[in-house]
């Protein structure tokens, strides 16, 4: 516990390294390959693009229930998973943020190390740390169940390239902690690997997709991996992101550890991330 504590604080102990990100910083905008991403997540995957400093972003993010409901549930939209979420630019390397939905309040930072530079290094690397606090696990079922109990804790590093005005990749290991698991054949630490793109479609339009790949998943698990595929559009001070995914968590703990959905039998959630910068 005391080592996952430390790397959700490790932004804290970052700002020891200021003088280093300053020294960085005083590469021209020339030189500095930007706009990998246009939206803070790729669908549910963050990106390596972070607020910047001063800016305040509302999200207002919905996942309505699986399509496979039918007309009875009205394809899904009966059943809706809603997160409000606020992001803010502390610095131009630094950001933080805090959201609440249904399934848990969630809380992160996300942080620049290194940035893509045009013929020189050859890609943007950011950390991000999140604390979720599970909402839907309840004392009735669970008699035993303490505060600590709803703790999940993520680490993420966040690996981007920009190889063309149209084309951007991303890698994303990940190892996260659940403090409850509700399966004894399944480890508490548990690891996973994110993949994202993003294919510039015109101006205003992309194509994004992402995926995670758990990595030490048990074998009777219910839970299955994360596929999204969205198109973003670019409106001004606007960003909407339209998608379809197997998960109808939004908070990385949720779509890491307990997507239920299967892209195979037609089991997926259609839902959009509405973006607006202040």
């Amino acid at each position: 516990m005391k080592k996952l504590l430390l790397l959700l604080l490790f932004p804290v102990f970052a700002f020891a390294q200021e003088d280093l990100l300053k020294g960085i910083d005083t590469i021209s905008d020339k030189e500095k390959v930007t706009s990998a991403f246009k939206g803070l997540k790729i669908v549910n995957l963050e990106s390596t693009k972070l607020a910047a400093k001063g800016d305040l972003y509302f999200i207002v993010a919905h996942r309505f229930g699986s399509v496979k409901e039918g007309f009875e549930g009205f394809f899904g939209l009966d059943n809706a998973n809603t997160q409000l979420k606020f992001v803010y630019g502390l610095t131009d390397w630094l950001t933080i943020s805090g959201a609440r939905s249904e399934l848990a309040y969630d809380f992160s930072t996300k942080y620049t190390l290194l940035h893509q530079i045009t013929d020189g290094f050859p890609v943007t690397i950011a950390g991000f740390s999140s604390l979720a606090i599970n909402n839907t696990l309840k004392q009735s079922l669970y008699p035993n169940l303490t505060f600590n109990d709803r703790f999940t804790y993520v680490q993420q590093l966040l690996i981007s390239r920009k190889f063309s005005e149209n084309l951007s990749l991303q890698l994303a290991p990940t190892v996260f902690h659940e403090n409850f698991v509700d399966n004894a054949q399944q480890d508490n630490m548990q690891y996973a690997i994110g993949f994202g793109g993003r294919y510039k479609l015109s101006k205003r339009w992309s194509l994004n997709v992402d995926y995670a790949a758990h990595l030490n998943r048990a074998t009777n698990s219910i839970y299955k991996n994360p596929l999204s595929i969205g198109f973003d559009l670019e409106t001004g001070g606007h960003v909407f992101q339209m998608h379809f995914t197997s998960s109808q968590g939004i908070h990385e703990a949720g779509y890491l550890g307990q997507t239920t959905g299967d892209w195979t039998k037609g089991d997926v959630f259609f839902g959009f991330n509405l973006l607006r910068v202040f």
